[in-house]
This record gives structure tokens, C-alpha cells and sequence, in this order.
């Protein structure tokens, strides 16, 4: 397995093996990987030829006080993590090599990048949309896959392929969770025992809501009242936000009917947190 930090390495490695009529797929990461991450390498590892994992902390994603500087960086550790999981090559560029001196080029999807995680988040994903145009641009895959816990993510990149008729399958793949129901999430390192175990309030509410889905509730306010009865009664939980909306358009509902999004962001202690259900009906 090779790893580069290095645009022009990374296209010449994947235009040799284009060149040979091989597929290719990329799982875009900021690293610090957990079986969430190598769930989507393995995924496209199955499915294309050569499997590409970005490794980056993409600073344009991060707003003022969040945890930029902090976030883990163990490189090493992640490379082998990737390789045992069928990674072939891994990109892991510097800030100046993805946003050199003079940068002034950013993507922006509107709407749907206003409610939800967008709206406590100003800025955020304009940071993504960019860094993930970027990657595509650069990798050329012919698949990227994209962990359901940011299902607004996967909705905001599916939208921005189809708007600007990027040649590549945006692939979902589903949540992974911890055995006691907590999503996988590389933050979770920052979470102490006493809030480790008060996040997992944040799956009991879902899976409640989707038990509720389930019985015949099709309410979204009295679901949404049960989430946040549910999650108000942890002393170490502070709401962000708890909604409903549609799954295809993150406009808010009043019914539960067709594809719907429930999704949720918590602060345990300084941790902010994001989870979701998705039910049908």
C-alpha cells in the first residue's frame, strides 16, 4: 500500500491504473479511523479495483472554537488500520497542498445546508462540499462512499454530484454502532467514562422513536417530544437540535410518511454529537 501526500503523485497513480481499465473508489476521511471507516473501505474494496482513502483535517469545515486544533491525527496507525481493511493507496495531503497561498475557489450548495447541522454550523459545508469537489477532481473515482451517521452529509454530496454532473456513484453505507448503540464516531475520544455512558442516550431516544414509528405513531411532534423528554432527563446533555424531515429534500414534516430523516445533535459535556434514524413508511 502507498501513501502520498502529493496531488500530482496521487494523479499520476491513478491515471496509470485507469489507463489499465481499473475501478475506482474513495472513502474521504479526516482519519482517527474507527470500524465505521474501514466498513466503507471494505465496502468499496469488494466492489472496485482500487480502493483510495483520504486522509485529511480539512480546516474549511471547521468553524471559530471548534476542536480543529485538537482533532487526532495518528497517521501511522490509521495507514495500517486502512491496509488490513483493503486500501490500496492513501492521500494524505498538507493544508498548503489542498489550500495553497492564494486559494480563493469554494462550492456551495444552498438549502439544504441551512438546517439541521448547517444551521448551528455556519460555514460547514461549504468546508465539505469544497474538500470533497477537490477530491473527486483529484481521484477521479468512479465510486465514493459515505457513512450514514452524517446522513445530511451523504444528501449535500449526493446533490452537489448531481447539480454539477460529476461522472461518480455517491454510495451510502449504513451507521455502524458500538455493541451498547452508540455511533461510531472519532470523537468519541473525547467523551470521559461518566459521559460515555450518558451518550447513549442519544441511540436509546432514536430507537424508542423508531419503535414508535413502528406502533403505528405517525405524529413526527409527539415522536419528536418523546426524543426530547427522553434525552432532556441525562444532566450531561445539551440539545442542539431534534428534527424530522424529508430524506431526499431535509424539509421539515408534520407526518411520518414516505422516506424520513430523524435526526439529532447533542452535546455531551464539550462533545458534540450527531446520530439518526431513517424509517419509512
Amino acid at each position: 500500500m502507498k501513501i502520498t501526500g502529493s496531488i500530482k503523485e496521487i494523479k499520476d497513480i491513478i491515471r496509470q491504473e485507469k489507463t489499465s481499465g481499473k475501478t475506482i473508489g474513495l472513502v474521504p476521511t479526516m482519519g482517527f479511523l474507527h470500524e465505521g471507516h474501514l466498513s466503507l473501505i471494505r465496502t468499496s474494496s469488494s466492489k472496485d479495483d482500487i480502493t483510495v482513502v483520504s486522509i485529511f483535517v480539512n480546516p474549511t469545515q471547521f468553524g471559530p472554537n471548534e476542536d480543529y486544533d485538537k482533532y487526532p491525527r495518528y497517521l501511522k496507525r490509521d495507514a495500517s488500520l486502512a491496509e488490513d481493511a483493503g486500501a490500496d493507496l492513501i492521500f494524505a495531503p498538507g493544508v498548503e497542498e489542498m489550500y495553497p497561498q492564494g486559494y480563493k475557489t469554494y462550492v456551495n450548495v444552498e438549502n439544504i445546508t441551512e438546517v439541521l447541522c448547517g444551521k448551528s454550523r455556519p460555514g460547514h459545508f461549504r468546508g465539505v462540499t469544497t474538500v470533497v469537489a477537490k477530491l473527486f477532481n483529484i481521484i477521479q473515482p468512479d465510486r465514493a462512499y459515505f457513512g450514514l451517521k452524517d446522513a445530511q452529509q451523504y444528501i449535500v454530496i449526493k446533490k452537489m454530484v448531481e447539480d454539477l454532473n460529476m461522472n461518480l456513484e455517491v454510495v451510502p453505507c449504513p451507521i455502524v454502532r458500538e455493541a451498547d448503540g452508540l455511533a461510531m464516531s472519532s470523537r468519541n475520544i473525547y467523551l470521559s467514562i461518566e459521559e460515555r455512558k450518558a451518550a447513549l442516550i442519544l441511540s436509546r431516544s432514536l430507537f424508542e422513536a423508531e419503535d414508535m414509528v413502528k406502533s403505528g405513531e405517525r405524529n413526527a411532534e409527539k415522536i419528536l417530544e418523546r426524543i426530547y423528554s427522553i434525552i432532556s432527563s441525562e444532566k450531561l446533555a445539551n440539545i442542539d437540535y431534534i428534527e424530522a424531515v424529508n430524506a431526499d429534500t431535509l424539509e421539515k414534516i408534520s407526518e411520518i410518511k414516505g422516506k424520513v430523516l430523524i435526526a439529532l445533535a447533542v452535546k455531551i459535556g464539550n462533545t458534540r454529537l450527531i446520530d439518526n434514524i431513517i424509517v419509512e413508511v
